[in-house]
């Protein structure tokens, strides 16, 4: 039997602590950026990397209001969402050339919202050959990118977009 050795989830797995609730909209009023791998700010939206990503860059663009639901969000919130999620695409073609992107939102626990009351749309970028044999044989990814590295890459492409 192979082992794969990621000791750098043990604080995740064995932390007590509960996510809480509001996770996001502390994220949203938090002044420190980089502790929370927060990329960009906007009028009524922000955007983290995702700590435990689907992919390098995986990123979540988050209203600073809590929401649930999608219709819950006024015209020009709705506006400054979709406009950052455009952004965001640019920023993550600019900073790492995938060749394309799963977009996507949770809405509900059922629907696999791990924080039902604060939607957030899913910016996935993706490469041909982004699937390989660990994905496909042992329901494991691996990542060949530092969390620290794709975060100081995505916020220079921000600034640049």
């Amino acid at each position: 039997m192979e082992h794969l050795w990621a000791p750098w989830r043990n604080n995740y797995v064995s932390s007590d602590k509960k996510t809480s609730d509001d996770l996001f909209y502390q994220i949203g009023q938090s002044a420190n950026d980089d502790e929370n791998f927060v990329v960009h700010r906007g009028k009524s939206c922000y955007v983290v990397l995702n700590r435990f990503p689907y992919n390098a860059g995986h990123s979540l663009v988050i209203p600073y209001r809590p929401v649930g639901e999608i219709e819950q969000l006024a015209n020009d919130e709705t506006i400054d969402l979709w406009q950052t999620v455009n952004l965001t695409v640019s920023a993550l073609k600019k900073a790492f050339s995938p060749q394309g992107f799963n977009i996507g939102i949770n809405i509900g626990s059922c629907a696999g919202a791990g924080l039902p009351n604060h939607l957030h749309v899913h910016v996935v970028p993706r490469w041909c050959n982004d699937v390989n044999f660990m994905s496909a044989t042992a329901d494991t990814r691996v990542h060949p990118n530092d969390l620290a590295k794709v975060y100081t890459d995505l916020k220079k492409a921000f600034s640049q977009s």
